[in-house]
């Protein structure tokens, strides 16, 4: 029987197109497999697809140029448009509070990687596109290696920037975690000690709604109105249902709704707002509203699946004129807010109400409430947002610069994702479908890069070359997570558990993170790691881009 076909389908060299499917299949199933493992507790993920490409590319497997130019620029632009979307809506809030300090420090390390490569690059005379392929897989960051090769469009320097970031990416995981415990050790640090101070501090200043019963005590506010009460106590609450002493009865409360002596008062605060609220009002009081209320008011919660009341505020909804409903709090991605006039909606967003049945039900035709409809991926705005993307990166923005198909897209799906309500363009993807085209982008991609250079990866970085390749990655990995580390500690005082979450999310490192949640039993170092993530990701792809068009 002749397998000839066979041969000619999965073997070396074949460029047609049921062989590049074939070939691109392989890599991607096999890198996302061996990925999977771990190593030490700490695996390599998704990157591990560019090191089967390289080793397919090794062997003579060939992709047509054209076809690997459009499946590697395709890729790229998925996955950096959907790491925009992912990152927008936390990319002006990680500027607040304390979260300005740990991104000043994670730019800080960004700083420190640039003047090390340049450093190297002057010192060593090394090639500035073997440098930038090392830095990217030094601080494991394949965005950057992706703006950094689209910014080159040369085949040669391409290739050298990923076997560059081969070489170094391996060592840039394991630095990562050992700057770790070198700070741990240097300082003398005890995690379960870390681990108490967060829990501490987060008992203290927590400020997500807190729900409590007050009774009214206080003579000056007898007779005052719920909307006199808010200008007196200045602070966000919401009364969601009011036992009226006089009345012997419980009412959906309304901002025109007068307080008495002895009404009963179930409020919706924040925890650090509550000590006040009592103080004015009166002292917290045990009630068991399910039992006391009538049957038909009850507390339903309804999903906003409408895109017309994507960034509507929820004050305009007027829940109670229109319907006699009131909304205690709004459930965002899995987090609590309180549900005050001015907070702005969004498609996903799960509002809790109480009131009548069949007013909730009214409420919820209105809004949605289709869980169906939160499966259904937006298209226009993703391929809006593409398009855009591509045009805003084909402007020369100055001295011969453009954003490219990397920074544009990235860009772009920033503001769409924090500004789309504007412009009716609804942002929400679930998670699943988010993920989905983030995986998909990065596999085309990686395994397009692997491919590509696979050819000339073993004479290249298996000699002396390639071994400066591996310790200059690994000085650019270390010495300034050292830096920033003691700076974090030492001066400012950081928990260890957020240097760790800064460590990760300033080289975005997802294995590095997985590690410190895994040996800390903690989401400090997560909560510390989205907050640097945003501003670090773009930054990175900025300062790749930007010594491959100052040096190249």
């Amino acid at each position: 029987m002749d397998f000839s076909w066979l041969t000619n389908l999965v073997g070396p060299g074949n460029e047609s197109l049921a062989s590049t499917l074939v070939l691109y299949s392989f890599v991607i199933a096999a890198g996302v497999y061996l990925g999977k493992l771990k190593v030490a507790g700490v695996s390599l993920g998704v990157t591990f697809v560019l090191f089967v490409g390289i080793l397919m590319g090794h062997f003579g497997y060939v992709v047509n140029a054209e076809v690997l130019k459009f499946v590697r620029e395709f890729g790229l632009i998925l996955f950096i448009f959907s790491i925009g979307l992912q990152v927008g809506p936390g990319f002006f809030s990680s500027f607040k509070k304390g979260g300005v300090l740990l991104n000043g420090l994670a730019v800080l390390g960004i700083a420190l990687n640039v003047v090390i490569v340049l450093a190297i690059f002057y010192i060593e005379h090394a090639p500035m596109e073997a440098l930038v392929g090392i830095m990217s897989g030094a601080v494991t960051n394949t965005p950057g290696l992706a703006a950094a090769q689209q910014t080159a469009d040369s085949v040669d320097a391409i290739n050298t920037m990923a076997m560059g970031y081969a070489a170094a990416y391996p060592l840039g995981v394991c630095g990562i975690i050992g700057a770790m415990f070198l700070i741990k050790a240097v300082f003398r640090i005890n995690t379960s000690d870390e681990i108490k101070a967060i829990e501490d501090e987060y008992a203290a200043t927590h400020s997500a709604p807190h729900m409590e019963t007050v009774e009214v005590t206080n003579p000056l506010i007898e007779g005052k109105t719920l909307r006199e009460l808010h200008d007196i106590i200045q602070c966000d609450f919401v009364i969601s249902r009011l036992y009226s002493l006089k009345e012997q009865k419980i009412i959906i409360p309304t901002s025109a709704t007068e307080v008495h002596a002895g009404d009963k008062l179930f409020t919706v605060i924040s925890e650090g707002d509550a000590s006040r609220f009592e103080s004015l009002v009166g002292p917290e009081v045990e009630m068991d509203w399910d039992e006391a209320t009538p049957s038909q008011v009850v507390s339903r919660r309804i999903v906003i699946t409408k895109t017309e009341y994507n960034g509507v505020a929820l004050g305009s909804l007027r829940l109670h004129q229109a319907y006699q409903l009131n909304c205690t709090r709004v459930n965002r991605a899995g987090v609590d807010l309180l549900a005050s006039p001015q907070l702005r909606l969004q498609m996903g967003d799960r509002i809790t109400v109480v009131g009548d049945l069949n007013d909730i039900d009214r409420l919820a035709s209105r809004l949605g409430n289709s869980m169906k409809r939160l499966n259904e991926p937006n298209l226009i705005t993703i391929f809006v947002g593409i398009l855009f993307g591509i045009i805003l990166g084909s402007i020369n923005v100055g001295f011969g610069m453009k954003l490219g198909l990397a920074g544009g897209p990235l860009v772009v799906a920033i503001l769409l994702s924090r500004f789309g309500y504007k412009f009716k363009l609804v942002t929400y993807t679930s998670s699943s479908a988010s993920l989905l085209m983030r995986e998909l982008g990065i596999c085309l991609f990686l395994a397009s890069v692997g491919i590509s250079s696979g050819g000339g990866f073993a004479e290249t970085v298996f000699n002396s070359t390639g071994m400066w390749w591996v310790i200059w990655g690994f000085i650019i990995t270390f010495v300034p997570l050292v830096i920033v580390g003691c700076v974090a500690r030492g001066i400012y005082k950081i928990n260890f558990l957020s240097i760790m979450g800064l460590f990760s999310g300033g080289y975005t490192d997802p294995p590095a993170l997985a590690y410190a949640g895994g040996s800390t039993g903690s989401d400090a170092p997560a909560v510390a790691y989205s907050t640097v993530y945003p501003l670090t990701m773009f930054l990175r792809v900025v300062a790749a881009q930007g010594l491959v068009l100052a040096f190249l």
